[in-house]
């Protein structure tokens, strides 16, 4: 088949970047964002940054499991869109939003611990006083970002990917305009540092849950997608939803604690290391983050296709996904090797004696980032894509059977016995590559073919398909 119709046809790049560039970009701002609070922070200094990524990768390794609960009602707005069942959306959507209201809420009781969580990772007090402020204040940004996460799985999940982009992309622009200002005090706003970045997260993120919600409660959607009258709460859809929400959710936990743990190791060799390795991930972040938009668009293809019973679509999809991630990462990762300053250039602060000491270990650093980073092409696509049929409890068992084995256990012997800070970051690469060829390997195994999320059809939606079906025939073939 020529290259220019594999591109057009169903499952080929024009199809999926139609979709996944929304996607991408949604995930290049949050990657820009992520990258301004980091490079401001280091301007104000570097226990500041230091302090940053491990109290975010706390709140974030609780939050992502109950954002990406929530988000999972993506494959089934996917899957009852493909399946033609449109009246099913609002109701998932109402179940999603239940669970996110109800744990945004309970987020609030976790700010009392923050104090006894930072203190585990042993790091200076000066770091740790630092954590628990940035901690206590993202607490009040989880129920708006939840919110979020319900909302935009209607608009994902029907492939409406540029109302996705609309609404991170107006929190993270009032995000962006806040923390520039409450950081370093600008524009007369008093400089309140490391809290600054904290509260601008909060406000940006209320500002992207009320306006998720106005869109999502427009009457253009209320008849079609049932987004008023399904309301109710719906105990079978929402166990349905946690029983394939959940695992996912625990997926990403996982992952998530795997990484603070081993950042939180890698502090206890000393701040300059920890500075070194906070930079590094957020710099990772320009290849990683905009390839979950790709992943993104590969899941809402594959539930859409098991919608309609297309199973060799949804496989098309995957494999056009990971052959362009595959040539993205690819050329980061070529940049990582060969213009490492480059990327450096934002974090530098020579104002602080520690900071040229940094600004030596980064370079190296990324080495190793440009090595998993192919391999984490490969890890993104296919997890998504198994993730969109379903195969959720294998998604979560891979991140709990490797991690710690391969990652978490050797960090702490690397610590414990004095072997320095490139060791832990060989064993965080051996980790990536082992998720990557596993989750190849489950779907070419293709048990992911026979999934489904959503319920089968009952006796009567059948009945009204059929006697839908013959009111069409008889009218095209003209009969009264």
């Amino acid at each position: 088949m020529k290259l220019i119709e594999r591109w057009s046809q169903e499952g080929g790049g024009k199809e999926l970047l139609r979709l996944a560039i929304p996607f991408i970009l949604s995930s290049s701002f949050m990657t820009l964002q992520i990258t301004i609070d980091r490079a401001l922070l280091s301007q104000a200094s570097s226990e500041s940054v230091a302090a940053a990524v491990p109290a975010g990768a706390i709140y974030w390794t609780i939050f992502f499991l109950l954002q990406n609960t929530a988000n999972y009602a993506t494959a089934f707005v996917a899957q009852y869109i493909g399946a033609g069942r449109p009246e099913r959306v609002g109701p998932v959507i109402w179940q999603s939003l239940y669970f996110s209201i109800a744990t945004g809420m309970l987020f609030l009781a976790l700010r009392p611990l923050a104090g006894p969580m930072m203190r585990l990772g042993g790091h200076h007090p000066a770091v740790q006083e630092l954590e628990v402020t940035y901690f206590q204040c993202l607490c009040f940004a989880a129920l708006p970002a939840l919110i979020v996460a319900s909302a935009n799985s209607f608009f994902a999940g029907r492939g409406a990917s540029w109302t996705v982009l609309l609404i991170d992309a107006v929190g993270m622009g009032v995000n962006a305009v806040l923390a520039y200002g409450w950081i370093s005090g600008h524009w007369g706003l008093p400089a309140l540092g490391i809290a600054g970045a904290g509260w601008a997260t909060v406000i940006g993120s209320s500002v992207s849950a009320i306006l998720s919600l106005a869109l999502l409660l427009r009457p253009r959607y209320r008849k079609e997608f049932a987004t008023m009258t399904g309301w109710r709460f719906d105990a079978d859809l929402f166990r349905r939803l946690m029983r394939f929400g959940v695992p996912s959710g625990v997926q990403w936990m996982l992952d998530i604690l795997a990484f603070t743990v081993f950042i939180f190791l890698v502090g206890r060799l000393g701040e300059i290391q920890l500075a070194a390795t906070n930079i590094a991930f957020t710099i990772n972040m320009v290849a990683v983050l905009p390839m979950l938009g790709m992943g993104q668009g590969v899941s809402v293809l594959v539930g859409q296709r098991l919608g309609q019973d297309r199973p060799e679509v949804a496989e098309r999809s995957t494999w056009t996904g990971f052959q362009l991630a595959w040539l993205f990462m690819g050329a980061i990762a070529m940049l990582f090797l060969l213009i490492p300053d480059a990327f450096l250039f934002f974090f530098r602060n020579d104002s602080d004696p520690a900071g040229a000491e940094v600004a030596q270990l980064v370079p190296f650093l990324l080495r190793f980032v440009a090595l998993y980073s192919l391999f984490d092409s490969m890890n993104i696509i296919f997890s998504f894509a198994l993730r969109g049929a379903g195969d959720t409890r294998f998604v979560t068992m891979v991140a709990l059977a490797l991690a710690w084995p391969i990652m978490v256990f050797p960090t702490w012997a690397a610590w414990y016995f004095g072997w320095g800070l490139y060791f832990p970051w060989a064993f965080a690469s051996a980790y990536v590559i082992a998720l990557g060829f596993t989750f190849l390997l489950r779907f070419r195994a293709g048990k992911w073919r026979s999934m489904r999320v959503i319920e089968p059809k009952s006796a009567t939606e059948e009945s009204d398909i059929a006697e839908s079906v013959s009111e069409e025939a008889s009218s095209s073939a003209g009969v009264p």
